[in-house]
C-alpha cells in the first residue's frame, strides 16, 4: 500500500508540474479539453476544434510525461526502501 500511495503521489506531482509547463506554453490541459467537450457537446467536435499541437500534447506528450512519472517514481521506490 506504502508503494501505491508513494507511486501516486509522484504521478500527481508530475501531472501538476505538465499541466503548469502546457499552461505556460498555452497548450490545452485534459481540464480544458473536457470544458470544451461539454461545450461542442460532443469528443469528435471538441477534437476538431484542437490545433495539432493541442492533440500532440494531449493525445502523446501528456502521457508519456505520466509514464516518466511512473518510472521516476518505481526507481526512488526502490532505492528508499
Amino acid at each position: 500500500m506504502t508503494k501505491l500511495y508513494f507511486i501516486g503521489v509522484i504521478i500527481l506531482l508530475t501531472a501538476i508540474i505538465s499541466n503548469t509547463i502546457a499552461g505556460f506554453l498555452n497548450l490545452n490541459t485534459w481540464y480544458n479539453f473536457s470544458n470544451i467537450i461539454i461545450e461542442k457537446g460532443s469528443f469528435i467536435e471538441a477534437l476538431k476544434s484542437q490545433s495539432i499541437k493541442d492533440i500532440f500534447w494531449l493525445f502523446f506528450i501528456y502521457p508519456l510525461l505520466l509514464g516518466f512519472g511512473y518510472l521516476i517514481s518505481e526507481k526512488l521506490f526502490n532505492i528508499i526502501s
